[in-house]
């Protein structure tokens, strides 16, 4: 459900996904989203302080992940209230690859947790 108001305040939002997902996108020039979100029927992000949670609850000990850092000015994001009411930004369009400024290979600690890299942990 949209939700007009509070939108948080965030420069970028974060996409987890398969590796060759992204490399498709890549090939393609647009990136359409992984299964989940053409089964959905859009595409979901997380914003830096909903990162690591997203891990846990659905990558738990998978490997082969990027994380891809989208700068959203450009685009129409939709924030809805998902897990426990919090907002989570949404695109019912393909993700323009011209807005994501940077991705990185999800590497996982000892203990298994995957390691979000520091310039994406304290920048929303």
């Amino acid at each position: 459900m949209p939700v007009n108001s509070p939108i948080p305040a965030v420069e970028f939002i974060y996409k987890v996904c398969d590796s060759d997902v992204w490399q498709v996108a890549r090939q393609a020039g647009t990136f359409i989203g992984a299964e989940i979100d053409l089964q959905d029927g859009y595409i979901h992000f997380s914003t830096a302080r909903q990162l690591r949670d997203t891990l846990v609850r659905h990558f738990t000990g998978r490997d082969g992940l990027v994380l891809l850092k989208i700068e959203i000015n450009q685009l129409d994001i939709v924030w809805e209230a998902a897990r426990d009411g919090d907002l989570f930004p949404h695109l019912y369009d393909n993700l323009p690859l011209s807005s994501v400024v940077a991705d990185y290979e999800l590497k996982r600690s000892p203990s298994g947790d995957h390691i979000i890299p520091d310039d994406c942990l304290y920048q929303s």
